[in-house]
């Protein structure tokens, strides 16, 4: 039997630990960080907690008879990403990225893309007044320092300090609708909109939003998968990878 590490937490780890946890030559196990208190949880077996660090996961591969490494975190989870490729390296583990594709703006859209959230903060205050910031709870500090700006924060939980001194937090959980978001947009006068570039349909419909009303989007531009490791944009391409590397090695 194969055992498949899904490093998840996102819609495309779920989905896949469902297609995986399908076949009975599979173990799928998947690993969420806890940063959640109640996440949606996969099918298959489930671990919650880190590692260790790139050290403990490979400790943990080896132990557990890991034939395949899945990396389906956010595409902003970096030190994860990054454990992740040392760990799957020292062990000899086939590692495989799943990445969902990035946004892609439209001719009337007007982003303003950044390398990081500091640099989103530090352009901000000249872009607009009243801001709708999903960037995500644990990103909220960069933004601080922030003055003149009434920020609007959604997020699952409520984040920690240090915090904007102008700010409302709206706890909500995707996916999201255009109607809803309109509605959002609308009840906060929301002039500007600050997010990262997580790609998926889930979050999108505030991009078009933004699009309809004319109104800037600072994007967190997201970091490239680490160095040598295979990406895939879906589930499919995900199976499809998988079929391929087991009828190679078999």
């Amino acid at each position: 039997m194969r055992h498949i590490l899904i490093l998840g937490g996102t819609t495309e780890g779920r989905r896949l630990a469902a297609e995986l946890a399908a076949d009975p030559n599979v173990r799928v196990t998947s690993s969420l960080a806890g940063r959640v208190a109640e996440p949606r949880l996969p099918a298959g077996e489930v671990r919650v907690g880190g590692f260790g660090g790139a050290e403990g996961l490979a400790d943990w591969l080896r132990s557990q008879h890991v034939h395949t490494l899945i990396d389906a975190t956010h595409p902003f989870a970096q030190t994860i990403s990054r454990n992740a490729a040392e760990a799957a390296a020292a062990v000899h583990t086939p590692l495989l990225a799943l990445r969902r594709p990035s946004w892609v703006p439209e001719p009337a859209d007007r982003w303003h893309p950044v390398g990081s959230l500091e640099q989103a903060a530090a352009v901000l205050p000249g872009l607009g007044r009243r801001a709708l910031l999903t960037t995500g709870r644990l990103g909220m500090a960069a933004f601080a320092g922030v003055r003149g700006v009434h920020i609007v924060a959604r997020s699952v939980e409520r984040p920690d300090p240090p915090l904007p001194a102008d700010l409302l937090v709206l706890l909500d959980r995707g996916p999201f609708h255009l109607d809803g978001e309109r509605e959002v947009f609308r009840e906060h006068r929301i002039d500007v909109l600050v997010t990262k570039d997580s790609g998926g349909a889930a979050t999108a419909p505030k991009l078009a939003v933004a699009r309809e009303l004319g109104l800037p989007v600072v994007i967190v531009e997201r970091p490239a998968a680490p160095a040598g490791v295979p990406v895939v944009a879906d589930v499919q391409g995900a199976l499809d990878w998988l079929r391929a590397h087991w009828d190679t090695v078999d």
